[in-house]
């Protein structure tokens, strides 16, 4: 659901600033062919653009790779450096909002105390980027930095349900992804906003075709090119490479790939890369979950709470609230041990509760388990109890809900 609402900020956006005007203003939206093959721009001076520059990419090559490895202070103090040297560039401002926006991840961006700080990065990448765009209308590079800052900031607006600016930044974002298309020969690093647009228009067309009368308008997806325009970013490019591979991961797990397989062996391949990225081992974790690895789930997941317990950054409640319901499924369905099972879920159980999280699924899903055991066990209350706790927070399209209900049922004596 999080792709189909980015996409309505980016599509609907600007139809529903139009839809405001009278009637006989109303022209026809043109449309944008944003799935064509990347061309090479004829005559493009790419002088000044720190993206192509060789010396900064092998400069910026350790603090990239602490940025992804959770090692942040270290990304900062370099991402600094580059500011200092740069201070009218976007791209140290926009590194150190990504530096932020990792600090986020591990959440699922549910911890908005990192929100201002985030945002006056990107605010500022911004006003650098349009500067050197209004002095300049072929900086496509200034256009790269448009389109991902406005992208990275409708993305946390809707997180926060401020869908008014999501649709205004989305609106930006697809604006000079548009005018950026030129440079794609150039590098791969202006691939990707186009890859994941070209996939997620069709995917969203596809998947719910009351939509395609709308789409008509819009600029026109394809799936698979998407896919290998991700693909190709993922394997050639430098900034944006590790962005690419999560979104390939989660492109290949979806149930419209149906390659988890898939997504497992590319996710391994970036965990060896960055072991302490919290998110990525999380994400291994529940790969490993999905696909009967249990052998390697289960000690991944192990990993996962012991960094927890040592404080690591990035190891917090979100992750332990998945990696105990792992465990705790391990033990009760492949080696029986039903007391390690109840530990794990009531850990899961607290996890979840101390992050505000008990709407999510692993919570009902504990509490469910922990209620058959009970039952198996003869323990009434206890039963009841957990059972009473799926009813209070699952989601109401949950069958764990329709067997709390039966059990919950008044009894005849």
């Amino acid at each position: 659901m999080k792709q189909l609402f980015y996409l309505f900020c980016l599509l609907l956006g600007p139809l529903g600033a139009r839809a405001q005007a009278p009637a006989d203003t109303v022209r026809r939206p043109r449309i944008v062919a944003l799935d064509t093959v990347a061309v090479a721009p004829q005559a493009v001076d790419t002088q000044g653009w720190l993206l192509l520059d060789p010396d900064i990419r092998q400069e910026l090559g350790g603090a990239v790779a602490n940025l992804y490895n959770f090692k942040f202070d270290r990304a900062e103090r370099q991402f600094r450096s580059l500011r200092r040297r740069y201070p009218r560039h976007p791209m140290p401002y926009f590194l150190l909002g990504l530096n932020v926006w990792w600090k986020m991840m591990p959440s699922n961006l549910t911890d908005t105390k990192y929100d201002r700080l985030f945002l006056a990065y990107m605010d500022t990448a911004v006003a650098q980027a349009r500067r050197r765009y209004d002095a300049d209308s072929k900086d496509y590079e200034a256009c790269f930095f448009l389109s991902a800052a406005y992208g990275f900031e409708a993305r946390l607006y809707g997180e926060r349900s401020s869908y008014a600016k999501a649709t205004l930044c989305s609106k930006r974002a697809l604006n000079y992804l548009e005018r950026s298309r030129e440079a794609n020969g150039l590098s791969p690093e202006f691939l990707l906003g186009q890859g994941l647009f070209n996939y997620y228009a069709d995917v969203v067309g596809e998947a719910h075709p009351w939509l395609k009368p709308i789409l008509v308008f819009f600029p026109k997806g394809n799936r698979v090119l998407g896919l290998q325009q991700v693909r190709t970013v993922a394997a050639e490019g430098f900034y944006t490479r590790t962005e690419a591979v999560v979104q390939l991961i989660d492109m290949l797990e979806s149930t419209r790939e149906k390659n988890s397989v898939g997504a497992l062996k590319i996710c391994a391949g970036l965990l060896a890369e960055f072991p302490d990225n919290a998110y990525v081992q999380r994400e291994y974790a529940k790969l490993c979950f999905v696909t009967g690895n249990v052998g390697v789930g289960e000690a991944v997941s192990r990993q996962l709470l012991d960094k927890i317990n040592q404080g690591l950054p990035g190891y917090e409640a979100t992750s332990g609230r998945y990696a105990a319901y792992y465990l705790g499924y391990y033990n009760q369905f492949y080696y029986h041990n039903l007391v390690a099972a109840k530990d794990y879920y009531l850990r899961c159980i607290v996890f979840a509760e101390v992050s505000g999280q008990t709407q999510q699924r692993y919570y009902a899903y504990a509490n469910g388990n922990l209620a058959k055991m009970a039952v198996q066990e003869h323990d009434d209350a206890a039963a009841r109890r957990y059972y009473q706790a799926v009813l209070d927070h699952a989601d109401k399209s949950l069958p764990l809900r329709a067997e709390a209900q039966r059990y919950l049922k008044p009894r005849k004596k």
